[in-house]
């Protein structure tokens, strides 16, 4: 779910709904990105310098805030850290959406650096949970080489093809994947 969508209340609205309907007969995870959360990091490293190490956890934790929104506003939304949270509430008919900070800093998959965003992590747990599509939301008018991150290629997992969507399309995107998705994300 893209951070920058939180500009765009109306947007990350429909887009919400548009999972909670799909979610009645569907299996999905959201993996929420940075939105201003993020941002207030990069200005803070921008600022002040902060070490690489210090920004990507920072960043991280940035997802876990907008992951506390995305929860209180989706249908049937809960917060999980663990992918066995996640299925427990897959298994009450719930929304899961990833707090991923404690995940993360238990496995630590990936490089410490602003190459890495939530494209990356969501590519990252996508593989970890055998998801069987991976849909990156984001804010319309996104496009060009900056629509993913630099280490997305890397880590999407080789039995996925990314579907990467503007928000206003999320709802299309769900119905033509089908039953049985396990992941939605964008950054």
């Amino acid at each position: 779910m893209g951070g920058s969508l939180i500009a765009q209340v109306e947007q990350l609205d429909g887009v919400l709904a548009a999972i909670g309907l799909a979610a009645r007969t569907r299996r999905l995870l959201i993996v929420p990105g940075g939105g201003p959360f993020a941002d207030a990091v990069r200005d803070v490293d921008r600022r002040v310098g902060l070490s690489d190490e210090a920004a990507h956890w920072m960043a991280v934790l940035a997802m876990d805030q907008y992951a506390h929104l995305l929860a209180a506003r989706v249908p049937g939304g809960a917060i999980v850290t663990t992918p066995r949270e996640a299925a427990r509430v897959l298994d009450a008919a719930g929304v899961p959406v990833l707090a991923p900070s404690r995940w993360l800093s238990e496995a630590d998959p990936l490089p410490h650096s602003w190459d890495v965003t939530g494209d990356s992590i969501a590519a990252w747990v996508a593989g970890q949970v055998h998801a069987r599509a991976l849909i990156l939301v984001k804010a319309p008018g996104a496009t060009g080489d900056d629509v993913v991150d630099r280490h997305f290629a890397r880590i999407v997992p080789t039995h996925l093809i990314p579907i990467i969507v503007p928000a206003d399309q999320t709802a299309a995107a769900l119905a033509q994947i089908g039953s049985g998705v396990k992941a939605v994300e964008a950054t």
